[in-house]
C-alpha cells in the first residue's frame, strides 16, 4: 500500500456534518473513517458527572450514517474519547446509541471497546513505585490526591487500536485517547512514517477547522503517502492553504516544533508545507522521536462543592466607574453576615463582562469598563443549599447597596431572567495532570470484543 487516505467526518462526534461533504468523502475510498468524540476543552465537570457535553441525539445522528457506509465499503470506523471525556459511564453512553443504531438498522459487525479509565489502587501503587510525574502546572500527586479524585482516565496512543485492528474489529470504541492516534492507528499498523502519521492526524482531528474558513462541522480528508501527507476539504466552500495548516499545527501546543504525545514527540524542525492545488496542501518532513521510556498522560477530576449563579445588568454609570469597590464590600457583607453562623468555607466571586469578565483571572491587566455591565455571581459551596443561600444574599445585598452619588431608588440591577438565580450543580476541579511511566501500553487498555 503506497498511500492510506483517512475521512475525518467532523471536529467532534456529535458536531455534525453536511451530508454532501460526506458523500465525498467516501466517493474518495478512504481506509478508514476516524472522529475525535471528547476534550477537556469544556472543563472537568463532564469527567466528574460523568456526562457527555455533546446531545446524545447529534452523536447518534453522525454514527448511523457513519457505521453503515463504513460497513458497506468494508472499512473501520474508529471513535476516540467516546461520551467527550473516556471514563467507564462516557464509554457507556456512547455503546448504548451504537447497540441503538446496530438494531435499528439491522447491522451485523464486530465491535472493540477498549477503556480507559484506572482504578486507584492502580494508580496509588504506581505513585509508590516512582511512576508519575506532574506537569506543570500540577503538583507532586499524593495517594490523598487519587482518594478525592471521582474520576482518573488516560490518554492512550495507537498501540490498542493497532490490537483491536489486528483482531478484526470494524468499530473501535475507545475511551481517552491521544487524539492524533485516533487517525494515525491504521496507517502506523501499515508501516507508513510514524512522524506524517501523527502529525497528520493531529490536523485531521479537528475536521475542517484547519481549513479557510473554518468549521467544526465539516469534513476533511487525508491522503498520507511515503514522504509525506495531503489535506483536502470537502466543501467546495473551504480551502485548505499554508498558512491554515501551519497554523492548526501549533494549535494547543507551547512549543512550535515539538508535539508531545504517547511514547515520543513529532520534531517540526524540517517540516514542509506546499501549497499544491487551490485546496490542497502537502506536508513533508515531520519526523517522531520516541522517549526513552513510555508516558501516557493522567487526567482525573475532584469534586469541591456545588454552584449558584445569578446574572444582572448594570447602566449606572456611577455604579460602574465604583464597580470594583461595590464588589469589594459586598463580599466583605457576605462574609461578615455567614461567619456568626459557622460557614466560612465558600467561594464567591463577581464576573463583570464589559470589564475584565474573560481577562480578570490575570491580576496585572488592567481594563476600562464600558457603558454597561453584565455582571455574575457564584457562589460555590458544600451543599446546593448553602450555594443558593450565599448567592441569594450576595445578589440582594449588590441589588440594594448604597454607594456614594446613587441616585436610584430602586434597585441598582436588572435581571434578564426570573427566576434570578440558577442552581448548576456539582463542581469538578482538574487535580491530576500527570505523566505516567509504563511498561506496555496496550495491556493498560483492556480491550472487550462484541458481536452485533
Amino acid at each position: 500500500m503506497k498511500q492510506l487516505r483517512v475521512l475525518s467526518p467532523t471536529a467532534i462526534l456529535g458536531y455534525g456534518f453536511p451530508i454532501s461533504s460526506f458523500e465525498e468523502g467516501m466517493k474518495r475510498k478512504p481506509h478508514v473513517i476516524a472522529v475525535d468524540a471528547g476534550s477537556t476543552d469544556p472543563g472537568p465537570y463532564y469527567l466528574g458527572a460523568g456526562k457527555s457535553f455533546t446531545d446524545r441525539n447529534s452523536v447518534k445522528r453522525d454514527l448511523e450514517i457513519m457505521i453503515p457506509a463504513a460497513i458497506e465499503a468494508g472499512i473501520p470506523v474508529i471513535v476516540g474519547t467516546a461520551g467527550g471525556s473516556g471514563g467507564q459511564p462516557h464509554v457507556k453512553l456512547t455503546l448504548d446509541i451504537i447497540r441503538e443504531i446496530a438494531q435499528q438498522k439491522e447491522l451485523s459487525f464486530k465491535i472493540a471497546v477498549i477503556q480507559s479509565e484506572f482504578d486507584k489502587t492502580f494508580v496509588k501503587d504506581n505513585i509508590r513505585n516512582g511512576n508519575i510525574s506532574p506537569l506543570f502546572p500540577a503538583k507532586e500527586l499524593s495517594e490523598e490526591d487519587v482518594d478525592n479524585s471521582v474520576r482518573i482516565v488516560a490518554q492512550m496512543g495507537e498501540e490498542p487500536f493497532i490490537e483491536a485492528l489486528n483482531n478484526g474489529a470494524q468499530v473501535i470504541l475507545a475511551g481517552r485517547s491521544y487524539d492524533p492516534s485516533v487517525f494515525a492507528s491504521l496507517a502506523i499498523k501499515e508501516g507508513f512514517d510514524k512522524g506524517l502519521a501523527i502529525h497528520m492526524g493531529k490536523i485531521l482531528e479537528c475536521a475542517a477547522i484547519a481549513a479557510l474558513p473554518g468549521s467544526g462541522s465539516d469534513s476533511m480528508f487525508g491522503y498520507l503517502n511515503e514522504d509525506n501527507f495531503v489535506l483536502e476539504p470537502l466543501s467546495p466552500n473551504r480551502k485548505c492553504t499554508t498558512l491554515s495548516i501551519a497554523a492548526h499545527t501549533l494549535y494547543e501546543k507551547s512549543n512550535p516544533y515539538i508535539l508531545p504525545g504517547p511514547g515520543g514527540a513529532i520534531n517540526l524542525h524540517e517540516a514542509k508545507f506546499e501549497q499544491i492545488e487551490d485546496n490542497m496542501v502537502r506536508v513533508s518532513g515531520s519526523k517522531f522521536v520516541p522517549t526513552d521510556e513510555y508516558f501516557v498522560k493522567l487526567e482525573g477530576v475532584r469534586k469541591v462543592g456545588y454552584r449558584t449563579i445569578s446574572c444582572a445588568g448594570v447602566a449606572d454609570p456611577i455604579m460602574i466607574s465604583k464597580i470594583d469597590d461595590i464588589t469589594k464590600s459586598v463580599k466583605e457583607r457576605v462574609e461578615d453576615n455567614f461567619a456568626s453562623y459557622g460557614i466560612k468555607d465558600f467561594f464567591l466571586d463577581f464576573k463583570i463582562y464589559g470589564k475584565n469578565g474573560v481577562m480578570g483571572m490575570f491580576d496585572d491587566r488592567g481594563a476600562t469598563a464600558g457603558n454597561e455591565l453584565m455582571i455574575i455571581i457564584e457562589a460555590v459551596a458544600d451543599s446546593q443549599e448553602q450555594a443558593d443561600t450565599i448567592c441569594g444574599f450576595a445578589r440582594s445585598t449588590m441589588l440594594h447597596f448604597g454607594y456614594e452619588g446613587r441616585i436610584a431608588t430602586a434597585g441598582n440591577l436588572a435581571f434578564p431572567f426570573s427566576p434570578s438565580d440558577a442552581k448548576m450543580g456539582e463542581v469538578y476541579e482538574f487535580n491530576v495532570y500527570h505523566l505516567m511511566k509504563v511498561d506496555n501500553p496496550t495491556t493498560l487498555f483492556p480491550i472487550e470484543y462484541f458481536q452485533f
